[in-house]
């Protein structure tokens, strides 16, 4: 019976004298499903023996490459061929192993999930290396949304990573193309709910990898995605309602130590938002909270600005400028770099306010030291009572 290889070298290599010729070329013309995925895993197996990664590499692409191959058959081959993959001596060997499963599984649907992580891995090495830019484009060239089989959590996983890397190569416009494909309504869905049975026809998801996060982890980590998003506009509303949504989940509830720094992110977002209907919603709802009497100051805060009367900035500024700095040692860091002199802007927005309803004519002398600002500065706010 013909044979693979020799026993006659005597250097370490591939034992491929154990496999049959007609375990090769016959079961695949034959369309034996089990005998041909049998016979190349043993053959990648036998060059991972072996150590001999560049035959691996040589093999994969010439079992691929075989006439009638079968697609179960490079699915196995693929499928093992990635277990070696953190196993590889060297980064260029890495690499180039996975530039070798990644040309092979290319355009071809059944391989489709296997790329995709494939890909995943050669971008984080990317990242690895500093560059940033070229690991974002990896990643962007494949779209998990449409794929059937891979799991809703690993899809929301790879997604996730793609906004990340665009936020970290300040590529904003695409990263908030790329969150718009995640709905929110996802993070809603009850995780102890069992999974309904395929119906006969139906594809079958594969479950995700044990290194995906749970749903309510990943909406923590899409929601700490859009502060840092939002933070780049300064869209202090939509950055409070990040803030909201992660106060919400029950892990951050049951732990002070995770909630009360999220509060307190929730109340200044909320006093530097511009005064409008969503603002003013959140800001009562927030006052109902009973978790406020934890941090009383914050409760005062959010009261004055629901209170029609005048706040002096200077004594606000006084009584709150060490808890505005303690952010910076906080869950979530510190506040946007303009976020104090937009403190002061929305206080003047107030007291303007404040002021409109209860005087009917004023003096310019007044009105600047109701607002506490100089004379030079009263002038910018004319046009606001002229209108």
């Amino acid at each position: 019976m013909a044979h693979f290889g020799s026993r006659s070298s005597g250097r370490k290599s591939p034992s491929f004298h154990r496999i049959p010729f007609k375990c090769g070329k016959a079961v695949r013309l034959a369309g034996d499903v089990a005998g041909t995925k049998k016979a190349a895993i043993q053959i990648v197996q036998l060059c991972y023996d072996a150590r001999a990664w560049k035959m691996l590499n040589d093999q994969i692409i010439l079992l691929s490459k075989r006439r009638g191959q079968l697609k179960q058959a490079v699915t196995a081959m693929v499928q093992q061929a990635m277990q070696y993959i953190d196993e590889t001596p060297d980064i260029e060997t890495r690499i180039e192993l996975i530039k070798t499963l990644n040309s092979v599984s290319a355009g071809k649907i059944y391989v489709e999930i296997e790329r995709a992580r494939l890909i995943k891995k050669l971008a984080k090495i990317k990242e690895e290396q500093g560059l940033i830019a070229e690991a974002a484009d990896l990643m962007q060239e494949v779209a998990v949304e449409t794929f059937g089989a891979m799991a809703k959590t690993e899809k929301i996983a790879f997604i996730l990573e793609q906004v990340r890397l665009c936020l970290d190569r300040q590529d904003y416009v695409r990263a908030q193309i790329l969150s718009r494909k995640i709905s929110t309504r996802v993070f809603d869905a009850d995780p102890s709910k069992e999974k309904k049975r395929p119906k006969e026809g139906d594809n079958m998801v594969e479950d995700a990898p044990a290194d995906i996060p749970s749903l309510l982890e990943l909406k923590r980590i899409y929601y700490e995605l859009m502060i840092r998003y939002h933070s780049h506009n300064s869209d202090y509303l939509e950055i409070c309602r990040s803030y909201k949504a992660i106060y919400d989940i029950p892990s951050v509830k049951e732990d002070p130590s995770q909630w009360i720094p999220v509060l307190r992110k929730i109340c200044w977002y909320l006093v530097l938002a511009p005064h409008d209907s969503m603002q003013s919603s959140l800001l009562n709802s927030t006052l109902e909270d009973k978790n406020l009497s934890e941090i009383p100051k914050f409760r005062l805060l959010l009261k004055q600005l629901v209170t029609m009367e005048v706040i002096q900035w200077t004594s606000l500024w006084e009584a709150y400028k060490d808890e505005f700095e303690n952010e910076k040692s906080m869950l979530g860091g510190s506040l946007v770099d303009k976020a104090a002199e937009d403190l002061r802007q929305r206080i003047i927005e107030h007291n303007i306010l404040v002021v409109s309803k209860y005087y009917s004519r004023i003096t310019l002398k007044r009105i600047a030291d109701l607002l506490c600002l100089s004379l030079q500065v009263r002038y910018l706010f004319l046009d606001y009572f002229s209108k």
